[in-house]
């Protein structure tokens, strides 16, 4: 007897879900579509390529506490994104823009929120606070689970590698001077991690009032 068993078109939903190859070479092909509608012309705009006004490059003392949020994986329970929700912008301020993270390399944007978003906490405590929640956190929030940082204020920011930093970030579009670059060394020497990290915090957010 013959078989009248016809094989099915080659995009038809049977022949799709019961191809691997053909069912991952379309996957690949309507992701990398979405991406270039989505993420292509974002690079494009305005308000995500251009600086807000008032926003300034980290100084090197800023830039070296920035470091150190990074290495302490300070990121995993911090976000620094505040969405333009009523209940967000009531608890946190302003919402987030994208210019006023054009000097950010990576850009510290996320949804982990252990503890509080820090976009808008420069200014919001004194450099003491910030020293002593640093030391040991439950001194000023008896409530917090985050882990102390004692190490930070008897270890000095490694002067000699901010000048190398500041010309990679150059490189990629920070306006830094020759001037700034060539002072950074001086601008970190003595300087403690932790005045650093401080000097970070501080300045999160002030662009944007």
């Amino acid at each position: 007897m013959a078989d009248n068993k016809q094989t099915p078109p080659l995009f038809s939903h049977e022949r799709i879900e019961t191809s691997n190859f053909l069912l991952i070479t379309l996957t690949l092909i309507v992701l990398t579509f979405g991406a270039l509608v989505e993420i292509v012309p974002l690079f494009f705009q305005r308000s995500t390529t251009q600086a807000v006004d008032g926003l300034k490059p980290y100084t090197a003392l800023q830039l070296a506490g920035r470091d150190i949020y990074l290495r302490e994986g300070c990121y995993g329970c911090h976000s620094q994104m505040i969405r333009p929700f009523r209940a967000e912008t009531l608890r946190y301020g302003h919402y987030s823009m994208a210019g006023e993270f054009v000097y950010d390399h990576p850009f510290q944007w996320g949804s982990k929120r252990t503890g509080p978003d820090l976009q808008r906490v420069g200014g919001k405590y004194s450099d003491e606070w910030h020293r002593a929640h640093l030391h040991n956190p439950r001194d000023v929030v008896p409530e917090s689970n985050m882990p102390a940082y004692p190490w930070l204020a008897q270890a000095e920011v490694d002067s000699a590698g901010m000048a190398p930093r500041m010309k990679a970030l150059r490189v990629v579009g920070v306006p830094y001077s020759d001037a700034e670059i060539a002072a950074a060394a001086g601008e970190v020497k003595g300087k403690t991690e932790i005045e650093a990290l401080i000097a970070y915090l501080q300045v999160l957010g002030t662009a944007i009032k």
